[in-house]
């Protein structure tokens, strides 16, 4: 019979047994005993034994000596590594970049962390009348802009050494005001910027968290000061953080929350 592109019909038993044994450990924490992955999958002991020993033998899984207990295996990761490698994040984002226009009305952006800013990859812009125009591969300074704050806040690197320059009376140019700044966007899970880059520009942004829980890409929203203040962030905050935790558990990150 010829290929039909389509998978086939026929099951294999021990194929789908080992599948969920995989996807048992993801509901217990750290090493697993053979009992446990029997009493999670429904399957007998004997039988979650000898799957072990298969999963083990190809790298899926690894044995404790120690303990007689399993975890997940490193051949996980290259997997793992391989499908994200295939990911375009931009292509990805892209519906949450207009649903997020779509819903407050001001222009979405992209961005992916650099050194030593990050750097706007694509962007939705508002259909408002007067609206704020996001530039692609424009750096966002990180002391003076949300995306930048983010990126100090979850990359885990500190601002560049030297004078912090300043672009508007609102720019932060104090490294402690700054740091405390930092330290509250980590807390909360969002940033803000009032005119500190731009006058009357304003703006919020969250982290987009990968597979490892690292910094894979900063969700944004900006606009102008006459219609993007404060109150209006407080209210936008809520469907960017709501792109960013899908935009996140799309790129296979399924750890504790960061946004608030």
């Amino acid at each position: 019979m010829p290929p039909t592109g389509r998978p086939a019909e026929r099951r294999l038993a021990a194929v789908e047994r080992a599948l969920r044994v995989l996807d048992a450990f993801l509901r217990v924490r750290g090493d697993a005993g053979t009992s446990e992955l029997a009493r999670l999958t429904g399957i007998n002991a004997s039988t979650v034994s000898r799957t072990l020993s298969t999963l083990v033998d190809a790298g899926y899984v690894e044995h404790v000596p120690d303990t007689g207990r399993y975890r997940l295996g490193t051949h996980l990761l290259a997997l793992s590594n391989h499908v994200l490698a295939g990911l375009d994040l931009r292509a990805l984002a892209r519906p949450h970049l207009e649903a997020l226009e779509a819903e407050v009305g001001e222009t979405a952006t992209l961005s992916l962390p650099s050194e030593p800013d990050a750097i706007t990859v694509d962007f939705v812009p508002s259909r408002e009348t007067v609206a704020s125009v996001a530039r692609v591969g424009r750096a966002s300074i990180a002391h003076a802009t949300a995306t930048g704050k983010v990126m100090l806040a979850f990359a885990g690197g500190p601002p560049r050494a030297g004078r912090l320059e300043r672009f508007t009376d609102r720019t932060i140019v104090d490294p402690s005001e700054l740091s405390r700044v930092v330290d509250a966007v980590r807390e909360r899970g969002w940033a803000r910027a009032i005119g500190e880059r731009e006058e009357h520009l304003n703006a919020i942004a969250a982290p987009v968290l990968g597979a490892r829980g690292e910094l894979a890409a900063i969700l944004g929203l900006q606009g102008p000061d006459t219609r993007f203040d404060e109150a209006a962030q407080d209210a936008a905050a809520a469907p960017l953080v709501r792109s960013a935790v899908a935009l996140s558990a799309e790129l296979g990150y399924h750890g504790p929350a960061v946004w608030k």
